[in-house]
């Protein structure tokens, strides 16, 4: 593929153009080592690294074409573009370059706290059932119909996310159901795309490692509702308190969803088992082998969307009761010795007491109940004591452990998560580093009837020390580990 410079130029804030734009660009990059002849750079000031640093180095690898935020000395032969902000200029760039792809298909964005993978996950693969083909991009994997591109990030960068969806709408996908994290708004990587809708799960205490505040938070959400066009819906839980808020200045058709508050679609949990959930969605019953409360809201939501898009009630209710737990989400099994182990993502105070109500609701408390969970490494470091505080008020047994520590110190973490350990909890409550040994010292404990959660990492399949992504996947460590018990 390759476009003039001068047209992909559109939509740009341009503060300077320095040099000729009457040629041709065959490639768009923010990796300088990526650069190359035929390539526009984006020189962008992350919180690592600036790009700008890096412009020389582009250059001698025959990079010609620059947008940058600063104006530096560059040969007679190259292009610069001066803009205010290089990542909202390469979301911006990168749309026109691809042909504005997600003007081509419906992509609907899914944001909130939690709820984001499971909600776009339950769309992909009811649309996909309902006979379309269907694209996927979130923190699990990104699909385009049957093929899977493995994720990284749960929004990518703007270049990739553009190729993604040019590729999507040249197979022929009709929707792309997205995850659309705070970072992706902050950092304008969603810049430029058409939404057809936005859904808004819920939102509460996460990523003050980077937003800093509540309130900072809180806006970048609501920034994505801000920027829909009038085109567009805005589906809105509220039963969250700032529900509301976040679609107060959207051009978008505002729709509402609920469990306790009056709204255009409701849903009542008739019953809630290990097997599975009975629902009543606007006065129509379903049984679902989803799980909690919380996946009650996930599957609302994704029926709400499918009847915003015009789809046959009917027709979308029978599908959703047919509809898989989404990987990592509130996924167990009984092993042979009739423990039950629940793996869950829950990795915010939220989640982690939404899937402990879950657990509440269905067990009979002649049972122990036993929580593994850790906490991340470089991140919000202030929910660590609140997560420790809410698994032990609300298990039996519970064991501190490491989540992906990445460059921190495990025993520091487990450390300040044991500062919110209740003093009358402190026996109940066991700190192992080793999250294999962690998970085998439950396994070893519990007796027929016990319940096991592992909670934090879900469908990860590795652990993060010191930068290195070692193999590690919860279900099947625990798997394995009761069948060598079984064995032994």
């Amino acid at each position: 593929m390759e476009k003039l410079l001068k047209d992909i130029l559109y939509g740009v804030q341009l503060i300077n153009v320095l040099g000729d734009t009457n040629q041709q660009i065959h490639h768009l990059t923010l990796d300088s080592r990526d650069a190359k002849e035929g390539s526009l750079f984006f020189a962008i000031s992350g919180a690592k690294f600036d790009g700008h640093d890096f412009i020389p180095q582009v250059i001698q690898q025959g990079c010609k074409f620059i947008v940058a935020e600063k104006e530096t000395t560059v040969p007679k032969d190259v292009t610069l573009i001066i803009t205010s902000n290089s990542h909202k200029a390469a979301g911006i760039i990168a749309n026109n370059f691809y042909d504005e792809p997600s003007s081509k298909l419906r992509l609907i964005g899914t944001t909130g706290t939690n709820g984001k993978t499971t909600t776009s996950t339950l769309l992909f693969n009811l649309f996909t059932k309902l006979g379309y083909k269907v694209g996927l991009l979130s923190t699990v994997v990104n699909k385009i119909g049957d093929a899977e591109i493995p994720s990284t990030h749960t929004t990518p960068n703007p270049i990739a996310l553009n190729q993604l969806l040019a590729t999507m709408v040249a197979e022929g996908c009709a929707y792309c159901f997205m995850e659309v994290s705070s970072h992706a708004i902050h950092q304008n990587r969603i810049a430029g795309l058409t939404f057809a809708g936005g859904v808004f799960t819920n939102i509460t205490h996460d990523h003050l490692d980077y937003h800093v505040t509540f309130k900072n938070y809180l806006d970048v959400k609501k920034e994505f509702f801000d920027g829909l066009p009038k085109t567009a819906f805005a589906l809105t839980n509220i039963d969250d308190k700032n529900g509301k808020y976040m679609v107060q200045n959207t051009q978008a058709k505002v729709a509402t969803y609920a469990m306790r508050t009056p709204a255009d679609f409701k849903v009542k949990v008739i019953e809630n088992q290990f097997s599975g959930l009975e629902l009543n969605i606007n006065g129509k019953e379903i049984w679902s082998r989803l799980v909690g409360d919380f996946n009650a809201y996930n599957l609302l939501a994704a029926y709400s969307v499918a009847i915003l898009l015009h789809e046959d009630e009917t027709e979308v209710l029978r599908v959703l009761s047919s509809l898989e737990s989404v990987e990592g989400r509130f996924q167990y099994f009984v092993a042979e010795n009739g423990v039950v182990t629940i793996v869950d993502y829950a990795h915010t105070p939220d989640a982690l007491e939404n899937v402990l109500k879950t657990i509440a609701n269905i067990r009979t408390k002649n049972e122990t109940l036993f929580t593994i969970v850790g906490c991340g490494g470089d991140r919000d470091k202030t929910k660590r004591p609140e997560m420790a505080k809410i698994a032990c008020e609300m298990s039996d047994k519970v064991i501190l452990t490491s989540d992906n520590p990445r460059s921190e110190d495990p025993n520091q973490i487990i450390e300040e998560m044991n500062a919110g350990v209740p003093g009358h909890h402190f026996n109940k409550t066991l700190s192992i580093v080793d999250r294999k040994q962690a998970i085998k010292t439950a396994i070893s404990m519990a007796k027929k009837g016990d319940i096991i959660l592992i909670a934090g990492k879900g469908h990860e399949k590795y652990q993060e020390i010191n930068g290195v992504k070692h193999d590690f996947d919860d279900k099947q460590i625990a798997m394995d580990l009761f069948q060598s018990f079984n064995n032994n």
